[in-house]
Order: structure tokens, then sequence, then C-alpha cells
């Protein structure tokens, strides 16, 4: 019988050895892709964090309500128009303007 708990005591010893060891290979192996990582991305500047909040969550409705207001608007003159002509007009202006209004909207 002790020999019995000894053998089992010798296998559980072995099995967290070897679990020892993958957790040991794989968090080498972690830092290794966290070092080559950083050596090859460690020179691109990271971007600035979104802002978030209150005012943010408002100022981004305002410009998506501008810029869904631009695109039915030229979704609509496209379609009322019987030429090309107009539909690319409005559809410049509204890519010079749009930055514009939403610049203008934002500042409230």
């Amino acid at each position: 019988m002790s020999k019995e708990r000894a053998r089992r005591r010798e296998e559980r010893e072995r099995e967290v050895a070897a679990a020892a060891a993958a957790r040991a290979a794989a968090a080498e192996q972690a830092t290794r892709r966290r070092r080559r990582r950083q050596m090859l991305l460690g020179w691109i500047p990271r971007p600035a964090p979104a802002p978030s909040g209150t005012l943010a969550a408002r100022r981004q409705r305002r410009i998506g309500l501008v810029l869904a207001g631009v695109f039915t608007l030229n979704v609509l003159v496209l379609f009322a128009s019987g030429s090309w002509a107009l539909p690319a007009v409005v559809l410049l202006l509204s890519i010079l303007l749009t930055p514009v209004a939403t610049l203008l909207i934002s500042q409230k």
C-alpha cells in the first residue's frame, strides 16, 4: 500500500512538473512574441484614445446626423435628377462642405 501511494504521488508530481514546464514554455513564447511585436511596431506612434463620455457621444451623434443628411441629400438628388451633371456637382459640393458643416455643428 505504501508503494502504491508513493507511485501515485510520483505520478502527480510528474504531472505537476509537466504542467509547470508547459506554462513556462508558453510564458517564454509570449515574451518572445511581445519582444518581436515591440521591435516591429515600437517605432510607430500609437493613436490617441478616442474621447468617451457624454459630450463625445453628443458630438458623434451630431456628426452622424450631418453625414446621414448629406447622404440622403445626395441620394435624393441622384434619383430626382435626369442627368448626371447635377448629382456630380452636388456630390462635389458635399465632399467639400461636409467637413465645414461638421466643424460648425461640433463647435456648439
